[in-house]
């Protein structure tokens, strides 16, 4: 039970992007339970205190200008902790929140509790729907705004998502994360999605706005064929990144040392992207809850990532947009 996103497909247009907007990113945070990140999926052995590191996180990117845009999931949407930490982060104005769904943790509780239906896309129209509706509607009452923007836990979007998400009114999504291929874990494949905001969905009104990633390396995009197969021999990718000649990049602090960052976002923009899209799960800003940030030390590496990133962004011109700046800047063809 797999869905690929094909490149160009049919019915789906580029989304214009206003000259003025110029070259622009944004930080998406997945925010959510911390659990065992290699441990089967469960319904109960989760917590939400890594939550309390929200405002630290958030007042680090307000000194740089950015205002994040929050994928909260059911979770930390019905802790306590998290409707307060987000009743004063809106009311100030400082972020914007989406839904995020992880199915095994979202109710309904319908399904079996297993790999496949930890994508939400792989469930039954009507349990998508109505787990999406829930997140949605709970997060209405708890944040008292009503989410419009989306992303599926494990991007995990399915041959319904989209057409989901737009008849439930929302107006955007950023699920897909080019160039990766979750189909052995019974997930989607995105290795020819479009790195550009387009619009998506039956009737095309829904924007779908990718995570950057981005071939390095001597063979850069043209040895994508090369490193699609070898994923399935056993270190083949680690010497192809070692010796210069192809190395995928995904936009994030997790996993990704900062020192490969400026030239990535160098060839993002060689490329003609405008719109880089940053991201990380929530519970990486509090040690011992990702694989990302074990200890205190790498604590201090993930905020020096964003150091490198924000000041090489600058030097480059490329400033950070918010949501609704985002929104306002794209159009039909």
């Amino acid at each position: 039970m797999t869905w690929a996103v094909p490149h160009e497909p049919e019915g789906d247009r580029p989304a214009v992007i206003d000259d003025s907007f110029g070259t622009r990113f944004w930080v998406t945070v997945d925010t959510e339970e911390e659990f065992d990140w290699s441990a089967p999926f469960s319904r109960d052995n989760h917590g939400t205190t890594a939550v309390s590191a929200l405002p630290e996180g958030q007042a680090y990117f307000e000194s740089c200008g950015i205002k994040p845009v929050y994928f909260v999931d059911q979770p930390v949407v019905d802790s306590a902790i998290g409707r307060d930490i987000f009743r004063d982060l809106l009311a100030r104005g400082v972020c914007d929140v989406g839904v995020h769904l992880h199915p095994w943790v979202t109710p309904p509780f319908d399904e079996q509790v297993n790999r496949a239906n930890s994508f939400a896309g792989n469930l039954p129209v009507e349990l998508e729907r109505a787990k999406l509706r829930h997140a949605r509607d709970s997060m209405s009452e708890r944040f008292g705004v009503r989410p419009i923007s989306y992303r599926a836990g494990r991007y995990g979007i399915g041959p319904n998502s989209w057409q989901i998400l737009s008849e439930e009114g929302f107006v955007c999504d950023s699920s897909v994360r080019n160039l990766f291929d979750y189909r052995h874990d019974y997930g989607p494949d995105f290795r020819e999605g479009s790195h550009h905001p387009h619009w998506v969905g039956e009737k095309g009104d829904l924007l779908e706005l990718p995570l950057t990633s981005v071939f390095v390396g001597a063979w850069g995009h043209k040895g994508r064929n090369l490193f699609d197969r070898a994923e399935g021999i056993p270190g083949l990718r680690g010497i192809l990144a070692r010796t210069g000649l192809i190395e995928r990049i995904p936009f994030t602090p997790e996993g990704v040392p900062p020192e490969s960052m400026p030239h990535a976002i160098d060839v993002a923009l060689s490329v003609g992207l405008r719109l880089l899209n940053f991201s990380f799960h929530s519970p990486s800003l509090a040690p011992g809850h990702t694989p990302h940030v074990r200890n205190p030390q790498d604590l201090q590496t993930f905020y020096r990532w964003w150091d490198v990133v924000t000041n090489h962004l600058a030097k480059r011109g490329v400033h950070p947009a918010g949501l609704p700046e985002i929104l306002s800047a794209t159009r039909a063809s």
